[in-house]
C-alpha cells in the first residue's frame, strides 16, 4: 500500500493543489477565484475549497471531507453532479452576511478511496464557473 504521503500528493495532483500531511491528515487548500466583497470591502478569505481525508484503513477507506464556497446559480448544477456520483452533501449554508455575490459553503463528504473522491469531485469542479485553484 502506497505510503499516506505519496497517496496525498496523488490526491492533491488530482486537484490541481498542493497537498500536505499533518498528524496523519492530507489536506489541499484551494481557493475560488472570483471577486467578492462584504459589506462593500474586497475579501479573497470567503472563498476556500478545503478538501482532505484522513482515517485511512487498511482497505485504503477513508473519511473525505470538503468545505467549498459556491455561487448561488452554481448550486443546483455542482450538487447533482455530486450526489449523482454518490457523494453526501451534508450542509449548505451561509458564512457571512452582506457578500456580493451571494456567497454559500457547501460541505460534501463520503467514505472511500481518497483517489476516487478527488476523481468525482475534480469531476464536479466542471459545473463550478470557476475551477478551484491553488492558495
Amino acid at each position: 500500500m502506497a505510503t499516506i504521503e505519496n497517496l496525498c500528493k496523488q490526491f492533491g495532483d488530482m486537484l490541481n493543489g498542493e497537498s500536505k500531511v499533518d498528524k496523519g491528515v492530507c489536506t489541499v487548500s484551494l481557493h475560488r477565484a472570483f471577486h467578492a466583497t462584504v459589506q462593500g470591502k474586497g475579501s479573497t478569505k470567503v472563498m476556500p475549497a478545503n478538501v482532505s481525508f484522513e482515517s485511512l484503513d487498511q482497505n485504503g477507506r477513508a473519511l473525505n471531507l470538503v468545505e467549498i464556497a459556491v455561487l448561488q446559480e452554481e448550486i443546483p448544477a455542482f450538487m447533482q453532479s455530486l450526489t449523482q456520483q454518490g457523494l453526501i452533501v451534508s450542509a449548505l449554508h451561509n458564512h457571512w452576511l452582506y457578500t456580493n455575490p451571494l456567497i454559500m459553503y457547501m460541505h460534501i463528504q463520503s467514505v472511500e478511496p481518497p483517489l476516487d473522491f478527488a476523481r468525482k469531485l475534480a469531476y464536479s469542479f466542471r459545473y463550478l464557473s470557476s475551477y478551484p485553484i491553488a492558495k
